[in-house]
């Protein structure tokens, strides 16, 4: 306790005193929520970001690159509308480059092998181990399972446990408040409350202030079983996905970016480095849904 005596000097060298020690007291960092708090509101705010990221047209540009040591065996770089629906979103392709590697050269094309009489497999890579199109079918499939899959934000939904349904089977802990991407962020950690689980762990930074996320890491939460990638011959190690967040003029947050690297083992011989990077650009705001139906014709005037 300061006690305040009178005399020359003492009340003017107590009251600076007290003043620092009020200061140190009001200065002292505030409690930060629990993990569970904070991933609760991220999912609150997911879950209603998807009405408006409904309203919202843009574009994504994706490089997805197939390659073996530093050889490149295949690479597409891709521009693709996306626009709202109610159920998700439709997809319009509209530029293609890419290239693959055939009998030691680079042979180019503008076209999804699709469309050039491949089958299309809508929900898991089909591959032709061998096939000189091998790698192309593999970097269309990573592209198509992973990218585009109708979700409003362009990316995969299930690769990152943000929405209620998602955190349902996740346990969270604080790791502490740091500073990201110019914004005070909540560094939380998560991995399946099942240890046997093969699902995701990972961290997030979300933003102190909105709630939103702002970085969101993933990787598988365990290594695939030695007699599951014996049985299959498939292994996957390295498997992980990054995603960035960015907010709109209106306060709309969207993911920005989307970035993996990992590798894929089939069948003991055929080895890849998968390569994914995909920008979220050109956002126009809508106020109906719609939907890309292809390019107009215009009508010609009749024949005089």
């Amino acid at each position: 306790m300061i006690r305040l005596q009178r005399g020359p000097g003492i009340l003017s060298l107590a009251i600076p005193l007290l003043c620092a020690v009020a200061s140190a007291e009001s200065s002292s960092p505030a409690p930060h929520p629990s993990a569970d708090a904070i991933m609760a509101r991220v999912a609150r705010l997911q879950d209603q970001a998807q009405a408006e990221r409904a309203r919202y047209v843009y574009v994504q540009h994706a490089t997805v690159s197939s390659r073996r040591g530093h050889t490149i065996h295949c690479q597409e770089i891709t521009d693709t509308r996306i626009a709202p629906s109610v159920s998700g979103s439709h997809e319009q392709l509209l530029n293609l480059n890419g290239r693959v590697l055939i009998k030691g050269r680079y042979v180019d094309y503008h076209t999804l092998s699709a469309d050039k009489g491949h089958p299309e497999d809508n929900d898991a890579v089909s591959i032709e181990i061998g096939d000189d199109d091998s790698d192309r079918d593999m970097v269309e499939n990573m592209r198509k399972n992973l990218l585009g899959t109708g979700s409003k934000d362009g990316i995969n939904a299930n690769l990152f446990p943000l929405t209620t349904k998602e955190q349902a089977g996740e346990e969270f802990l604080y790791v502490g408040r740091e500073r990201l991407n110019g914004r005070d962020v909540d560094h939380v950690t998560f991995r399946p409350k099942d240890k046997s689980d093969f699902g995701w762990k990972g961290d997030a930074w979300t933003d102190t202030v909105t709630g939103e996320p702002v970085v969101i890491e993933t990787a598988l939460s365990r290594r695939i079983p030695a007699a599951v990638r014996v049985l299959l011959g498939t292994n996957v190690p390295g498997l992980g996905f990054t995603v960035v967040y960015a907010p709109q003029p209106d306060g709309v947050w969207f993911p920005a970016s989307f970035s993996t690297e990992f590798q894929i083992h089939v069948l003991f011989f055929f080895r890849r480095t998968i390569i994914i990077d995909a920008q979220n650009r050109g956002f126009e705001k809508t106020y109906v849904s719609s939907r890309i139906l292809g390019e107009a014709t215009p009508e010609l005037p009749p024949n005089p």
